[in-house]
Formats: C-alpha cells, sequence, structure tokens
C-alpha cells in the first residue's frame, strides 16, 4: 500500500473526533448544562479550542506533558477532556475526595506540569502543592461561579485554535490513578485509539440519540466517565452536569431536563430510589449501575419509577465498564425472581471487547457450569497499556498475555460471566470457598436489608467464617437469627454469617466501591444484631 492510499483509507482514531463533528451536525443545538448555563455544540467547540490555546501558549504544555484535573462534574472538566489532548498533552484526572498526602504522590509521580482546580477544594491541594515545593504545577483555579474566576478569564483572553489530532492514534490520552486501596495508587495509561473505541460500544450499549440527556452522577475523574465524556458528544446528546450528587437534584434533573441516561454506583442509586421526593418518570430512563449486583428489591423500586437498570462491569484499566447484562429478549417472560438473578450477572462483553474468559491457575478456560471458579481475565482495544512508570506491575497483570482482573467468578452455560469476588475476598471456611458476594446478594433479598458487605473473619475451629455488616430500611429491626435464616433458605448453611452488624453506613472509596479492607479492621468492634 503506498503512502497516498494510506493517508485516504486511514485516519489516527481519536474521541476529539466526535467534538468537531457534532459540532458541525448538531452547532445549534445543547450540548451542556452546567450551574444555570446551558451552551450549545458550537458554543462547546469554541471554548475547548480557546481551552487548548490556553494550555500551549499561555502555561506551556508541549506534546506529552500531563495535565491534571481537581473538578467536579463541572463544565471546565468536560472541556477538559478535549482541551488537554488537543493541545497534544496528557489528562490526569484526580479524585475530588483524597488527601493532601494522596494529590502529593499523583502529581509527584505523573509529573504534572498544570493543575485546573476547583477552588472549594483549595485548602487540600495547597497542602499537597507546599509539600511538592519546586516540583509543584502550575495552578489555574475555576470558580464555583461559573461566569468567573481565572479560569474563565483565560479562556475570554484566548483568540482559540484547531485542535491537534494525534498523528499516532495509540498516542497516550489520560492517565487515570486507581484508588491505592492496597498500596500506592498506579497509574492505568488509556489511548486515543482505545477512548474513540470504547466510546463507540458505550453508544451502541446505550441507544444513546441527539434527542438523549445524560445526567452527570459518575464522576468524570472515575475512568473519563467510563467515556461518557466523549459518548455523549458523539451521538450530539446533552450534558447535564451535576457537582455534587443529590438526591433531590437527580430528580429535579430527570424532570426538568428531560434526562434519558445516567451511570451511578449501587449507593447513588440506592439514595436515589429511597428519596422522598422520588415520582415515576415521564419518559423512559436508562439506569447503568456498576459494581455490586443491583438486589431484586432495587431493580422492582427501579421499574416502578419507569426506571430500567443495566449491570455493567469494568475496572480502572477497562476504561469502565468492559462487560454489560446484555438482555435476551426472551427473559421477558421470566418470573421476576428470575428476571433478578439474570439482571445480578456481569455479562458478556460489549461490542467493541474481546471475549471475557475465566480461567483456572494454569491459564486453561473453566467449564462454563455456573460453578467452577476462575479469574476473569480480558485482552483488547480498550484494555489499558500499562501502568505508568512501573513496568513490574505492567508484567505482573498481563502475565500470560491477557490482564488479570483479580476478580474471581463462573461461566454459566449460556456464556454468561457472574463475579463470586475477588481473589482476596474468598472466604475459606473448612476447606469450602464462600462467595462474599454470593451471600452478600442472599442478604439482600430480604426487605430490611438495603445495604450488605460479608467479609472473612479468623475462626479458631473453621479458619474463617463470614461476617455481615448492614445498612437497614427506615424503621426495620430484624434480627441476626432472622438473617441469618433468610440466608440458610437460598444457600448452604455453612455459607449463612456468623455475626451480623448493623450500620449506619458502609465505608466506601469516592466511586462507590464499598471498602473491606475497613470492615475487617473493625470486625470485632460493632455489636451483633440480636446478641
Amino acid at each position: 500500500m503506498n503512502d497516498q492510499s494510506h493517508s485516504v483509507s486511514d485516519a489516527p482514531l481519536s474521541p476529539l473526533r466526535f467534538l468537531e463533528r457534532s459540532a458541525r451536525v448538531w452547532g445549534t443545538r445543547p450540548a451542556v448544562r452546567d450551574r444555570g448555563v446551558e451552551r450549545s455544540y458550537a458554543e462547546l467547540l469554541e471554548r475547548v479550542r480557546r481551552a487548548a490555546a490556553v494550555l500551549r501558549t499561555e502555561l506551556g504544555v508541549a506534546p506529552g506533558d500531563r495535565v491534571a484535573t481537581l473538578l467536579p462534574n463541572v463544565g471546565p472538566m468536560l472541556e477538559l477532556h478535549y482541551a488537554v489532548p488537543g493541545a497534544g498533552g496528557v489528562l490526569v484526572p484526580l479524585n475530588t475526595r483524597l488527601s493532601a498526602n494522596e494529590y502529593t504522590y499523583i502529581l509527584g509521580h505523573s509529573g504534572a506540569r498544570v493543575v485546573v482546580a476547583y477552588e472549594p477544594l483549595r485548602a487540600t491541594l495547597d497542602q499537597a502543592l507546599a509539600e511538592l515545593g519546586d516540583r509543584a504545577p502550575l495552578v489555574v483555579w475555576v470558580s464555583e461561579d461559573p461566569g468567573s474566576g481565572a479560569y474563565e478569564e483565560l479562556l475570554a483572553a484566548s483568540p482559540g485554535e484547531a485542535l491537534e489530532l494525534p498523528e499516532d492514534e495509540r498516542a497516550l490520552l489520560s492517565i487515570n490513578y486507581t484508588s491505592g486501596t492496597t498500596g500506592r495508587p498506579k497509574g492505568v495509561m488509556t489511548t486515543h485509539r482505545g477512548a474513540y473505541l470504547h466510546s463507540l460500544g458505550v453508544v451502541g450499549e446505550t441507544g444513546m440519540t441527539a434527542r438523549s440527556a445524560y445526567l452527570w452522577t459518575l464522576p468524570m475523574f472515575h475512568c473519563n466517565g467510563w467515556a461518557y465524556t466523549w459518548a455523549v458528544t458523539a451521538t450530539g446528546a446533552l450534558h447535564v452536569c451535576l457537582p455534587q450528587v443529590d438526591p433531590e437534584a437527580i430528580w429535579a434533573a430527570i424532570g426538568g431536563d428531560g434526562v434519558t441516561h445516567l451511570c451511578a454506583a449501587p449507593t447513588v442509586v440506592t439514595m436515589m430510589l429511597g428519596s422522598t421526593v422520588a415520582a415515576p418518570a415521564r419518559q423512559p430512563v436508562a439506569l447503568f449501575i456498576g459494581g455490586a449486583p443491583p438486589s431484586p428489591t432495587l431493580l422492582e423500586q427501579a421499574a416502578a419509577l419507569n426506571i430500567d437498570v443495566t449491570h455493567l462491569y469494568g475496572l480502572t484499566e477497562t476504561y469502565g465498564p468492559i462487560a454489560v447484562c446484555a438482555w435476551q429478549p426472551d427473559w421477558d417472560a421470566a418470573s421476576p425472581d428470575a428476571q433478578a438473578r439474570l439482571r445480578a450477572r456481569q455479562g458478556v462483553a460489549t461490542v467493541v471487547s474481546e471475549r471475557l474468559r475465566v480461567v483456572d491457575e494454569r491459564m486453561g478456560d473453566v467449564p462454563a457450569d455456573g460453578t467452577t471458579l476462575g479469574e476473569v481475565v480480558m485482552r483488547g482495544n480498550n484494555v489499558m497499556v500499562g501502568y505508568y512508570l512501573d513496568p513490574e506491575a505492567t508484567a505482573e497483570a498481563f502475565r500470560g498475555g491477557w490482564f488479570h482482573s483479580g476478580d474471581m467468578a463462573v461461566l454459566h452455560p449460556d456464556g454468561y460471566v457472574e463475579l463470586r469476588d475477588r481473589l482476596k475476598d474468598i472466604v475459606i471456611s473448612g476447606g469450602e470457598n464462600i462467595s462474599t458476594i454470593e451471600v452478600e446478594q442472599a442478604l439482600l433479598t430480604h426487605p430490611a436489608v438495603q445495604e450488605a458487605a460479608v467479609i472473612g473473619v479468623p475462626d479458631e475451629h473453621w479458619g474463617e467464617v463470614p461476617a455481615a455488616f448492614i445498612t437497614v430500611t427506615a424503621g426495620a429491626t430484624p434480627t441476626a437469627e432472622e438473617l441469618r435464616d433468610h440466608v440458610r433458605e437460598r444457600l448452604a448453611r455453612f455459607k449463612a454469617p456468623r455475626q451480623v452488624t448493623i450500620v449506619d453506613e458502609l465505608p466506601k472509596t469516592a466511586t462507590g466501591k464499598i471498602q473491606k479492607f475497613e470492615l475487617r479492621g473493625r470486625a470485632h468492634a460493632g455489636a451483633e444484631v440480636g446478641g
């Protein structure tokens, strides 16, 4: 193939193309609603071009330089998902709930040249900047008021310029740091190509169109908002920004902004559905949930409010969800209980993802019998290219030519994957493997249980036994024996939790994942329900 035919029939893939196309096709349509301000797609592209010019000319960002963001779900955070790579830089989104020490490490490790940060988060970031000293990046502050502040002043004075599309589609687009619950955070490296393809997968799985409105309840800093930062734009849909997750604000957006799509962690969904202002939506709402499988109670509540729940599965290392519980039309005739069990599965690879495998220790595929445990491994275009400046961790994660998730699962005869646990969370009691997720799901079918987390605690006789921490619905007072019996009716008796502790809330990460390591630390501190 000669150079001319190559240039005619091939172009580097980048999600920057989505914004340029939508500005041409949907230029006058609303693109973003942010704290009372609405902007069209043409206006969004203009602001992104101005921001890219500021990064290059005013702040000295050169190709490959890292630009960090410390922002909630506000318009500038969306803009920087285009402006940073459009200036040739690499985006480093920071979790807004970290400590100063964690910011010090991530900014230092990434070598960020610039950080664009939210004024209300100044106190914590200032501590990190002071600790970094001469290595501290330049800071541009974004005001809580969308019409003022240094960021807006820089954009207003900028002439703007064309976005710089990468010559190599495998160039770095973003470095996303993991939560670091078992050690230092690792920087997950993602590319323009991977983000482009993953975004198209989101479009295909969600059915968004130019008539859709997406509500930003999922943090944009988390896996780049599962690539919805780019996918929503690709369809010409409306981004509805929500700086703080608040159930009343969510329902106001569903009613007032005509929200049709949103993503959320289980804890956010629980808050939303349990709100006193919850009422059936006028239009169907597609809700995509990550993390723990949705309980039958949650699914019933959602359906009554005209909300259709789809379960997703993925990791930061896979650009967010790499699997979806694809709904089979034949399942419509199943009983509510059977449908709940089906929806709880993590499912199958998305349309742009390679097949998920569940493997044994020798990398052999486990039988598709729904019972044999193995580790979920994946590979393909929407898997990270490695951990930033950490070749040893990369080699360990990619051993055998596949990315190792650390998640234990079974493969059902129909090819759907169902997680059983993290490798480190399996409870081994008397030589028997107990899936904490399986026990949690059984507990969640009890009407008094709102949330459940199960861990293993030491036992002199059995080695380990399961212990449960739960939150309960308003006014409920279940006893420990009642809950144990409820589990025993559904699972083998030895899987029932020996301890049950009611707590006001479960410890969670900023993205809604339950922090089981904290529960292990206080496993014996709480009083057992019912004595």
